[in-house]
């Protein structure tokens, strides 16, 4: 069976940290694309940041998070994670956690991506 199970959500203050985590089983996360989305209230799905499949470390990121958000991924445990630093009010969201392939790349449509999480509320007071 296929699933991505996501942890680490949270409330927070603004200008805290906060790291994402989301554990593939089924599959391996070298040969899928990997990534984050969110959706705030009222809003459509945005892409946050994404791995293409392959071994690659060359990541996509959403411009508003540039330089604050990271990607990264262990593919012995079939992991990806997203560290977010200096979190702001704007980056409230439900966050999902993103899979597609095999062999596959970082589609900008949500429409896109085969696999998702369950979701986690990332809340950010100010």
């Amino acid at each position: 069976e296929m699933q991505l199970v996501q942890s680490g959500g949270g409330l927070v203050q603004a200008g805290e940290s906060l790291t994402l985590s989301c554990a593939a089983s089924g599959f391996s996360f070298v040969e899928f694309a990997i990534g984050w989305f969110r959706q705030a209230p009222g809003k459509e799905r945005e892409r946050v940041s994404c791995f293409n499949s392959g071994d690659g470390d060359n990541a996509n990121y959403l411009n508003s998070v540039k330089g604050r958000f990271t990607i990264s991924r262990d593919n012995a445990n079939n992991t990806v994670y997203l560290q977010m630093n200096s979190l702001k009010p704007e980056d409230t969201a439900v966050y999902y956690c993103v899979a597609d392939g095999p062999w596959s790349t970082c589609h900008y449509s949500d429409r896109l991506w085969e696999y998702w999480g369950q979701g986690t509320q990332v809340t950010v007071s100010s």
